[in-house]
């Protein structure tokens, strides 16, 4: 190939160098009883006042992970949050300053053990219950949807919300965590049937103490056979 042809090339292609890259961060947060996302408002017209989720654009110097990680932390102090990739989102008009392709992901946390930093630029993050969100900056209306609906199905298919816990819990407890996040009522004794069927709970051989109601069994999540029976091809499946 010639310099002339070399040229042609470069500008031929340059204009696919013209889109950013962003990554969008779903936070969502268990506090015991509701469902909520971490939001912060935005200062960008025209949703200037809106809350949003919490993003910024991919460095030249940092992968997608890394990225992802290092918003968290700046934005909201948190660090070391499991993190799984979502999807991409690319509609052109996404962003009123141009071309910006985002990458979501979405957390899980149990809030009680994640707290905001307190310094001044991490002041406007808040938590947030899931039924009382309505109008969101960018698309990130569509995002949060996009997350939860993936949340959802992976709580029915892996026991990730089990971390949300504390180490013994009663078979409402569980039940309640999975209502919450699934935003629907279950039957309590298929649930119960589908649960204690897979043998991944370990009945301690202890009640609660202190409770004003008739005391519940209690259990804990027993991870290793859980793996162990992974391993052999249990499907955890609580469709």
């Amino acid at each position: 190939m010639n310099e002339q042809n070399i040229n042609i090339d470069l500008k031929r292609i340059n204009p696919y160098f013209g889109a950013a890259i962003s990554v969008d961060c779903v936070v969502f947060g268990f506090d015991g009883t509701e469902l909520k996302v971490l939001l912060m408002r935005c200062n960008m017209e025209p949703y200037v006042g809106l809350w949003s989720l919490i993003g910024d654009l991919l460095r030249v110097n940092e992968d997608l992970e890394g990225a992802a990680k290092r918003i968290l932390k700046r934005r909201t102090g948190l660090d070391n949050v499991f993190m799984e990739q979502t999807k991409a989102f690319g509609s052109v008009d996404r962003h009123p300053l141009g071309r910006v392709i985002t990458i979501a992901y979405y957390s899980l946390v149990k809030i009680s053990e994640y707290e905001l930093s307190n310094a001044p630029e991490y002041r406007e993050a808040h938590w947030h219950n899931i039924s009382e969100i309505t109008e969101l900056a960018f698309d990130h209306r569509d995002i949060l949807d996009e997350c939860l609906n993936l949340l959802r199905k992976h709580v029915k298919e892996a026991p990730v919300g089990f971390n949300l816990l504390p180490p013994k819990f009663t078979l409402p407890q569980l039940q309640n965590l999975y209502e919450t996040i699934l935003g629907k009522s279950l039957d309590k004794r298929n649930f119960r049937k589908k649960i204690l069927k897979m043998k991944i709970l370990k009945d301690i051989g202890e009640t609660q103490q202190n409770v004003s109601h008739r005391p519940g069994k209690l259990y804990s999540f027993d991870e290793k056979r859980y793996e162990s029976l992974r391993k052999d091809g249990f499907i955890f499946d609580l469709n």
